[in-house]
């Protein structure tokens, strides 16, 4: 085990599981180099494209996308047909810097779709509901790392992960890493909206509508930290136009509604309701995922199990997809700890680590603790989660290990896994590269 990156420790990713040195690189030098395709997983029935669309209102399409944040192909497509930009819904939010196959669907008459650059869509059929988020098992992935300086130590490096996984060390069995939320969780070039979301978890509404339009991040380009520093030490949010680059077109939103008047905690509430709802709600569950991290990285320090429990964690069982199911759950006693290791060592239930809200269950005795001693330190409790429309969160959990096949490829270096939803692939990579966050982003 070794020490994190200092960027990484930020957002409570404290420690690499693998203790060789990194094959150093870069990802995504090119769009090409990281490639993404889901597993779909819709259940729905779907019609003929060109089916009525009373009882199908709902146009499912999958799209392959080169250069596209999911967000903005979101809002270029309700722009193109003149319709709320909620209409427009998708399984998985994917990154820009990619070639990624997605499934989408649009609420809208008629079936055709317009030709957008960088974008081949192609339309499944219609749906009497909309692609939902989580419609989907997992995602494939194809990286190539340019540039490395040691990819021969990729042979070691997936060795010690298998060893972690607690697997065979031949080339063929799988390896595991924890399953921390990335980087990009918190913004890959300004880690902001975990913080956004603790100021939100304080109910100070003001500080958390000021750090996002304004706390700048030494990863930024100069012209934009100067102009977040002139409006955080003028507070004139009129001007926010004229300063900030035109793509920071969220933070125009919240400095919209604050040039209408900046006086109570409400108006700063509703400055962050401005936002798309998956964005508000983006503040709190990013929050949830720093105290995961946190959680995790205790856990890791410890030197406790990953892929078995201990008393008093709390496991769930799989579902239907044999995917980890965060509503059927238990606290593992010490009588039961041969029986549900064994569930775990097949596949049928995992160790989990609490997304905290409202309902949280913490588990028992050190697992119990471990949560405990986070959440002091933050200063939050579970009531904290009891907020205003999309701020609120019950809670829920998640697996704290991922596992998959890997297949390494030569010159340059590749690596092509799959993981389940959820997980994500630079959590993964930076086992290998061991390098600053910005060459994983």
């Amino acid at each position: 085990m070794r020490e994190a990156h200092q960027a990484e420790a930020a957002v409570g990713i404290e420690y690499y599981v693998s203790e060789t040195e990194g094959t150093g690189g870069r990802l995504r030098d090119r769009s090409v180099d990281f490639r993404v395709r889901e597993r779909e997983a819709f259940g729905a029935e779907l019609r003929d494209p060109d089916a009525e669309t009373g009882s199908y209102p709902h146009l499912v399409f999958r799209a392959t996308l080169e250069g596209w944040d999911t967000n903005d192909f979101a809002s270029a497509l309700s722009n193109r047909f003149g319709v709320s930009r909620e209409r427009v819904s998708w399984a998985g939010t994917k990154d820009k810097r990619a070639v990624t196959t997605q499934l989408f669907s649009i609420k809208r008459e008629g079936n055709t779709l317009p030709e957008l650059d960088g974008a081949e869509i192609e339309a499944l059929g219609r749906a009497g509901r909309p692609v939902l988020f989580g419609d989907l098992i997992g995602n494939e992935f194809e990286i190539v790392v340019r540039d490395a300086d040691r990819p021969e130590n990729a042979d070691r490096i997936a060795a010690e992960l298998r060893a972690f996984a607690g697997t065979d060390s031949g080339d063929g069995a799988e390896i595991a890493v924890p399953n921390y939320f990335g980087q990009q969780r918190f913004g890959s070039k300004r880690p902001i909206t975990h913080r956004v979301g603790l100021a939100v978890l304080a109910d100070d509404w003001e500080t958390a509508a000021v750090r996002y339009v304004c706390e700048s991040s030494e990863r930024e380009p100069e012209r934009t930290r100067k102009a977040r520093d002139r409006i955080a030490a003028e507070r004139d949010w009129s001007a926010v136009d004229e300063e900030l680059p035109g793509g920071l077109r969220f933070e125009r939103a919240i400095a919209a509604r604050l040039a209408e008047g900046a006086d109570t905690p409400e108006d700063y509430r509703a400055a962050l309701e401005e936002l798309p709802s998956n964005l508000q709600r983006m503040f709190t569950n990013a929050a949830q995922s720093y105290v995961y991290n946190r959680i995790l990285s205790e856990r890791l320090r410890r030197g406790m199990p990953f892929g078995r429990p201990v008393e008093g964690d709390v496991v769930c069982f799989t579902d239907g997809d044999g995917l980890p199911d965060p509503d059927r759950t238990q606290v593992v006693e010490e009588t039961q700890l041969r029986t549900i290791r064994r569930h775990c060592e097949r596949g049928r239930a995992f160790v989990t680590a609490p997304l905290v809200g409202t309902e949280t269950e913490f588990g028992a005795e050190e697992p119990r603790s471990i949560t405990r001693e986070v959440l002091s330190d933050l200063g939050i409790e579970r009531s904290d989660f009891d907020l205003p429309g999309e701020f609120g969160s019950t809670g829920t959990r998640r697996a704290i290990g991922v596992s998959t096949d890997l297949t390494l490829g030569e010159d340059p270096l590749e690596l092509r896994f799959s993981l389940p939803k959820g997980s994500y692939a630079t959590v993964l990579a930076r086992e290998f590269l061991k390098t600053d966050p910005d060459d994983l982003a």
